[in-house]
């Protein structure tokens, strides 16, 4: 077997040809041609730049009810967010990628706990600072 058949799931469809199981940005250019590798960029802009154009277009519709609008963007964002980490940094579920995600995971909870522990801090200094009009007071 070669290198791409190892990769990659093969099975043979009922006209005899040869197909191949990939996930969306898992693309293999070992033995293949530059423009089947540029395909899974060119689809991944293409949707980016749909959920960006949807996101500002949503702002200026009714279509949604004012106080649903974050929650929309937010889908939306979360969904772009999942457009780049498949097409364009190439995460994907195969069993090769488990030290990708695994870093994924990793950042995502530091950026996590340091987003988290900020608020946390600056919600405690805020509920136990003394107010400004009191510290005007003091100071004279």
């Amino acid at each position: 077997m070669s290198n791409a058949d190892d990769r990659h799931a093969q099975r043979r469809d009922t006209d005899g040809l040869e197909r191949y199981d990939t996930a969306p940005g898992d693309e293999y250019l070992g033995d293949i041609e530059v423009g089947s590798g540029l395909r899974g960029y060119v689809i991944g802009l293409g949707l980016a730049t749909l959920l960006t154009i949807a996101s500002f277009w949503l702002l200026g519709t009714n279509l949604i009810w004012a106080p649903g609008i974050p929650v929309a963007l937010v889908v939306l964002a979360i969904a772009q967010m999942g457009v780049h980490l498949v097409f364009f940094l190439h995460i994907t579920t195969g069993p090769d990628n488990t030290n990708n995600a695994l870093a994924l995971a990793f950042g995502v909870l530091i950026v996590v706990l340091v987003i988290g522990g900020s608020i946390w801090i600056m919600a405690n200094l805020d509920h136990n600072l003394m107010p400004m009009n009191a510290n005007m007071n003091v100071n004279r």
